[in-house]
């Protein structure tokens, strides 16, 4: 019996490169091209309509970063597995995307045979990461499980409890970031439910507690 297609949509905000993937994508019979993303609120948007079998994500993205349409696929429980796919491998990273439920990270250097197979691998439910990825994961998998407490944090999060143990106000921090208020106060939200907390001082104190803070 005939294997269903795995339907897959990309997402990455540089035409040629999308291009080329998609290309890919579309030469491979076990593949099904079902949707494709400049930015990170149609990579969103497109996985909750069409729930694709695999959403290929890049991490930087205009409108959402790869993180933040990780994280909201994630809460919504969506049947979607999300590999990611970036130039930026840096072992922080790689580590957050994963913690987060990443199914998968690849650099934007591995070969497009490469790319298919583990879009391919990861419908099926393996967690794929690249080997030169392994070494930098391993390191702060290390480094976490020292400070097990520690929940992951986006960078978008980190940069906001910077500003607010600095003392700024959420309209102050939209402010120097060039945020909608709105949006500050959902990551602020985030934040208190990661450290366990309700108001913005005992955000702080907590933060301060795990090690989040220098």
């Amino acid at each position: 019996m005939t294997q269903p297609r795995v339907r897959v949509v990309v997402a990455d905000d540089h035409p040629l490169f999308r291009d080329g993937i998609t290309r890919a994508v579309r030469g491979r019979p076990s593949l099904e091209l079902v949707g494709e993303a400049a930015d990170g609120r149609t990579a969103l948007e497109l996985s909750r309509t069409l729930e694709p079998d695999v959403l290929l994500l890049d991490t930087r993205l205009p409108e959402l970063d790869g993180l933040q349409v990780l994280n909201a696929l994630q809460r919504e429980r969506s049947p979607t597995r999300v590999l990611m796919f970036s130039a930026f491998t840096d072992g922080p990273l790689v580590h957050r995307a994963i913690a987060a439920g990443a199914a998968g990270y690849l650099p934007k250097s591995a070969e497009r045979d490469a790319v298919c197979e583990a879009i391919e691998a990861v419908a099926r439910g393996a967690v794929v990461l690249d080997p030169s990825l392994q070494a930098g994961l391993l390191e702060q998998v290390r480094a976490h499980g020292v400070a097990a407490d520690r929940p992951v944090l986006t960078e978008r999060e980190q940069q906001i409890l910077v500003l607010i143990a600095e003392g700024l106000t959420a309209p102050a921090v939209a402010a120097r970031l060039h945020l909608a208020p709105g949006t500050v106060k959902t990551h602020l939200g985030h934040l208190y439910e990661k450290l366990g907390v309700s108001d913005r001082a005992a955000c702080v104190a907590e933060a301060m507690r795990r090690g989040l803070l220098e």
